[in-house]
């Protein structure tokens, strides 16, 4: 995949330029990247990761393609409470397969967004993982897991084929 395949799974879910953004396990910034493009200069986004080496390398290329936004850069792990602000919205591209406990991490993630605020997922779309993909859901799977934990009209947005467990997804979900 490349930026433009990045773009085209996250733009259905930015409703416009600008907002206060977080990308939650972001790893080396590929949507990250993406976001900023679509949010623009007025945007805010918060990555966070564990890996500081990655963060850093992501600073580089934000500065480099998209001097205008401002980013924060957060090393820390995105399954444990965080201090944010109040989101308009939130990604997670290939961050919650690492979670076995996704229900407690979903109830967090709501608390981090405004009401109407948006979660954008980005996820293989099968049911059963790997060594490096440990717990993926596939759409059906999340769309009935963002039920049961209080997001409203989740949609599919994208299909991608992917060299690795065939097909990746985007899905949107609302918070109440």
């Amino acid at each position: 995949m490349n930026h433009s395949d990045h773009v085209r799974l996250l733009r259905k879910g930015v409703p416009e330029p600008g907002g206060v953004w977080a990308d939650l396990g972001s790893g080396s910034g590929a949507f990250t990247l993406a976001l900023a493009d679509l949010l623009g200069p007025t945007g805010q986004i918060y990555s966070v990761d564990k890996d500081r080496r990655v963060l850093q390398e992501q600073e580089q290329a934000i500065q480099r393609l998209f001097p205008a936004i401002s980013v924060e850069f957060r090393a820390a792990d995105f399954t444990r409470p965080l201090d944010l602000p109040s989101l308009d919205g939130i990604v997670m591209a290939n961050s919650l397969h690492y979670v076995r406990d996704k229900e407690t991490m979903l109830q967090r993630v709501r608390a981090y967004l405004k009401p109407g605020g948006r979660l954008l997922l980005v996820e293989y779309n099968v049911d059963h993982g790997n060594v490096w993909v440990p717990y993926p859901l596939s759409y059906p799977t999340w769309e009935r897991l963002a039920r049961q934990n209080n997001l409203s009209d989740t949609q599919l947005l994208e299909r991608v084929p992917s060299r690795f467990l065939n097909e990746i997804y985007s899905a949107l979900s609302f918070v109440r």
